[in-house]
Parts: C-alpha cells; sequence; structure tokens
C-alpha cells in the first residue's frame, strides 16, 4: 500500500511537536503482520494502550478505475476498499483488545461515515464497508462487556467534511467555492463541517466523560440525517 505523503508528513510533524514521548509510525491497516508488529512496539515501550482511534479509510475514487454502483463495479476496487476500510477497522480492534483488557480504562473509536448509515448508490463500495464497521463496532462492545473488559467502543458517523479526499474532488477555483456552495445548501446548517469537528467527538468517546457509552454512533454532519428537510412554500414561492 503506497501512503499518501502529506499523512506520513502530519503524522511526523505531530509527533515532532509533542515531543519525545510520541511516537509516529507507517501502518498498512490491511496488513495482520503490521498490526502485529505495531502492538509488539506498544506493548514493549508503553506497556499498554488506553485509546485507538481507527481513522484510515479509501473511497477507492483515486485508485481504481469506477463504476463504483452496484451494477457495473469492479471486483478489485470492492477489495481495495474493504480492505483498508473494514480489514484495517477489524484487524485494529483485535489487536487494540489485547492490549486493553488489562488497562483500567480503555476506549475504541471507529470512524465511519454518513454513508455507513444510509444507501450511497454511487459508491456502493464505500457504503457496503462503512455500514459494516457501524455493525462491528457493536460487536465489539458487547464482546468487551460481556468478557468484563474495561473497553468501550463506539463509531463516528462524518458527512460532508472537509478532509482532504473531498478537497482532491471539489477541485479549484471558481467551481471549487461553486460546489461547496451547492453541498452547503443541502445540510441544515448551511455548511460543511471540519476536521476538528470530528477530532472533538472522537475526544469525547476516548475520554472518561463518555464512561457510561459503548456500542452507539454518533453522527457529525450538521443535521443532514435528522429527516427530511421538506417544508411548506412561503408565500413568496407559492
Amino acid at each position: 500500500m503506497k501512503f499518501r505523503w502529506w499523512a506520513v508528513k502530519a503524522g511526523q510533524q505531530v509527533a515532532s511537536d509533542i515531543g519525545d514521548s510520541a511516537h509516529f509510525l507507517s501502518l498498512d491497516v490491511g496488513l495482520e503482520s503490521a498490526w502485529s508488529a505495531i502492538s509488539d512496539h506498544v506493548r514493549d515501550d508503553f506497556g499498554r494502550l488506553d485509546i485507538l482511534v481507527n481513522n484510515a479509510g479509501i473511497t477507492g475514487f483515486m485508485s481504481h478505475p469506477g463504476p463504483f454502483d452496484p451494477e457495473h463495479f469492479n471486483l478489485d476496487s470492492w477489495h481495495a476498499v474493504h480492505r483498508v476500510n473494514l480489514d484495517g477497522v477489524a484487524l485494529g480492534c483485535k489487536y487494540a483488545i489485547g492490549l486493553m483488557k488489562h488497562s483500567p480504562a480503555a476506549s475504541i473509536v471507529n470512524i465511519s461515515s454518513r454513508s455507513g448509515m444510509v444507501g450511497i448508490p454511487a459508491a456502493a463500495a464505500y457504503a457496503s464497508s462503512k455500514a459494516a464497521v457501524r455493525n462491528h463496532t457493536k460487536s465489539v462492545a458487547l464482546y468487551c462487556a460481556e468478557k468484563g473488559y474495561p473497553i468501550r467502543c463506539n463509531s463516528i458517523h462524518p458527512g460532508a467534511i472537509l478532509t482532504p479526499i473531498w478537497e482532491a474532488m471539489l477541485g479549484d477555483g471558481e467551481a471549487r467555492q461553486q460546489a461547496i456552495a451547492a453541498i452547503a445548501a443541502d445540510i441544515p446548517l448551511q455548511h460543511m463541517g471540519t476536521p476538528q469537528d470530528v477530532a472533538f467527538a472522537a475526544l469525547y468517546l476516548a475520554s472518561d466523560e463518555s464512561n457510561y457509552v459503548t456500542g452507539t454512533e454518533l453522527t457529525i454532519d450538521g443535521g443532514i440525517l435528522a429527516g427530511s428537510a421538506a417544508r411548506p412554500p412561503t408565500s413568496n414561492e407559492e
């Protein structure tokens, strides 16, 4: 798997800003041997793991030829998307449980998507993988509770967040602004979200403030999934 240079550079910079206590390592999330190596590294250097955020994800749009709809999708693309989005989460949870079960309190936060809550015909593999993340989160939460492990597991479902994936699709210049305006018009809060909006949600679910929250999902979408935006016409529209 080719790691995006900007992600590696950003991770290295964050670790540098934090100082010697922070470690940055690149990880192919779909490769079990990579997770095993990371697990050994965490155990040897820190002794335990308290928080895991499974955040790696791809749409498949930039790395594989389309189309991506349910009738015409390419199986290689389907497998590639699920390898990162679903296998990566499942493996992350698997190895985190082993590291976390002896901790005083631990939290797994899985980044799913609005697409994991509804169907997306033009991105069937992405929607499928993110829906599976939502359900696997609940399985992990119940498993840990049944075992008596001090591990909570929840999912976050962002929608229309200005991440690099969205930036690549929006383009540049006036066309970009027009695309953002068109997207915002369909959002009840009338603007796209930022990565910080998702980070705050992850921080809450990772913290002790959410110690009675497990097996649930938190939607960060400006109100898109709250319901229909239909409204009676105003007098000027009649």
